[in-house]
């Protein structure tokens, strides 16, 4: 929620075993995101927390970690009213890698793809249980960098993850799209996390670290989520080396 806090956290969750770090970009009407992360987003906002804000930490974050991929994630209207040319230079300035705009379906998305893959960054695009083949292969042919499969229809951090259908719909993903592919929503624990770590390449976690921040003191929330992270790096490795 503050620089203070943020910046030190993610270098924490790097050193816990984060290979990229997914920041939120704090938004009043956060439509896809469960309670936690809108409580995350009223802290930020009542802060004053601004994209602006969130680039000058990314910033911050550069001067001491030069090689972890930084992806932004939020919604089109913080970008649109700072002007969409004018974010995708300066989120190229701060550091940026990749940006998810959850309201950019990508068929409106094109021109503000293509701003980004100019200046090297990374479009990333959702795809869910309800994602028609026919945008599955639109999505194969904009997205760069990773594409990331919402796993529970619903908001984040809500829901029952059924492993079965996660498996199904990466293979017909896969199908149509040559990167790789993340999965998140729903990932809260150990046992969650190595079962979609052995059929996809990333596991995406948010609302459970966050809650593991939101039950801290600021200053203990690095040190707390980090731990949390830990474990759950330990258990994904150990998938990893099953399939080596």
């Amino acid at each position: 929620p503050t620089p203070a806090v943020t910046v030190p956290l993610l270098h924490a969750l790097v050193a816990a075993g984060a290979d990229v770090v997914e920041l939120g970009v704090p938004f009043s009407d956060p439509m896809a995101d469960g309670p936690v992360i809108q409580r995350a987003s009223e802290r930020a906002l009542a802060q004053d927390v601004s994209l602006s804000d969130v680039l000058d930490m990314v910033a911050a974050f550069r001067s001491k970690d030069a090689a972890t991929p930084v992806v932004l994630m939020g919604y089109a209207n913080p970008i649109e009213a700072m002007g969409v040319a004018e974010f995708a230079t300066r989120a190229q300035q701060a550091g940026v890698d990749g940006v998810i705009v959850i309201d950019y379906p990508p068929e409106e998305a094109g021109e503000f793809a293509a701003l980004l893959d100019a200046r090297g960054l990374a479009p990333i695009f959702l795809l869910s249980p309800t994602t028609p083949e026919a945008r599955i292969v639109a999505v194969g042919r904009m997205a760069r960098g990773y594409v990331y499969y919402v796993s529970l229809k619903g908001v984040t951090g809500a829901g029952h993850l059924d492993t079965g259908e996660v498996i199904a719909k990466l293979a017909e993903i896969r199908k149509h799209v040559a990167l790789p592919v993340g999965v998140g929503f729903g990932i809260r624990d150990a046992a969650s996390a190595q079962a979609i770590a052995a059929h996809a390449d990333a596991v995406v976690i948010g609302s459970r670290i966050i809650q593991e921040i939101e039950a801290s003191p600021a200053s203990e929330a690095g040190e707390r989520a980090a731990s949390w992270l830990a474990a759950i790096r330990v258990a994904v490795d150990k998938v990893a080396k099953r399939a080596a």
